[in-house]
């Protein structure tokens, strides 16, 4: 880690409470304001404010918060860097991942592990969010990867990264001939839906409640238990479908998709690592530090 004063400075900066960071650094209050003072003498300038029953950070402390938030960084890719050239992992990491997130996002992701720590074995169960939070708590699985909204309270929720669901149609269905439709128009649209239980309807669910509208207003033709299903079927009919970004991106690029966009809605998603209490560490938090520095690679490319 970076100097020791840096770092008490860094949780005094964040927390704005010098009795905050006591607490998160295991030391007296009496430390950290020893800590902070000969930061101040070394730099000859104050970089706390007192204000209220708080402090705020000066000019010079807001200078140095940047620079702190830089060496943190720095500092942990310099212990993944070591850890990895140094640690031999071996062993068997269970994984389970919903079907968006095992088709589309970790296949590329796997294969890179798989080059860096290749004395690993990977076993994955694919299956949608429901039954993969199922499967951690029945310890079936070490690590879940998910979509959707759900919080359970016995799991724990790292977030990985943000996906856009989008309606899609056909790229020759004549109900896709405006660039743009609105909210109200989806209620004319036959529409096909992922399954009661996968993370995308849930999070559809959700989304088109902020518009005071129900899956039961829409004119769903069919539940389907893919994005491969329901990609193939938009293909030989006059349906659109709400899908994810990541599964489109070669139909859409190919001609044979196309993203239909709709006025002032968006459905915005994020993609959850869980495990359960006390469980991180070992191979599965190997995998979700490898993950989460890898998964920019993989972002689909604007439509």
């Amino acid at each position: 880690m970076f100097d020791y004063r840096l770092k008490v400075f860094d949780a005094v900066a964040r927390r704005l409470s010098f009795t905050k960071a006591a607490e998160e650094l295991c030391i007296t209050q009496p430390a950290v304001t020893k800590h902070i003072k000969e930061l101040e003498k070394h730099f000859r300038a104050q970089l706390f404010e007192r204000k209220g029953n708080g402090v705020a950070l000066t000019e010079g402390g807001l200078l140095i918060l940047k620079h702190t938030g830089l060496l943190r960084e720095i500092t942990r890719q310099l212990e993944y860097e070591i850890h990895r050239l140094h640690d031999a992992h071996q062993g068997l990491l269970k994984l389970g991942a919903s079907t968006t997130v095992a088709q589309y996002v970790l296949p590329p992701l796997l294969a890179k592990f798989h080059r860096v720590y290749h004395d690993v074995n990977l076993q994955m169960l694919t299956a949608n969010t429901e039954q993969v939070e199922q499967a951690l708590i029945g310890k079936k699985i070490e690590l879940g990867i998910i979509e959707g909204d759900s919080k359970r309270k016995d799991i724990i929720y790292t977030p990985l990264a943000d996906d856009d669901i989008v309606l899609v149609s056909g790229a020759k269905n004549p109900r896709a001939k405006k660039e743009e439709i609105r909210i109200e128009d989806l209620v004319a649209i036959p529409l096909l839906l992922r399954e009661p239980g996968s993370g995308t309807l849930e999070v559809i669910t959700h989304a088109l409640k902020s518009s005071n509208l129900r899956i039961a207003d829409l004119a769903v033709e069919m539940y389907l238990g893919s994005s491969e299903a329901i990609k193939s079927y938009l293909l030989h009919s006059q349906c659109m479908a709400f899908i994810s970004r990541h599964a489109i991106m070669h139909e859409v690029a190919n001609g044979l998709l196309k993203v239909v966009t709709i006025r002032k809605f968006s459905i915005r998603r994020r993609f959850f690592f869980i495990t359960l209490e006390g469980q991180i560490g070992g191979l599965p938090e190997v995998f979700m530090r490898f993950a989460s520095d890898h998964y920019s690679d993989l972002l689909p490319a604007p439509f």
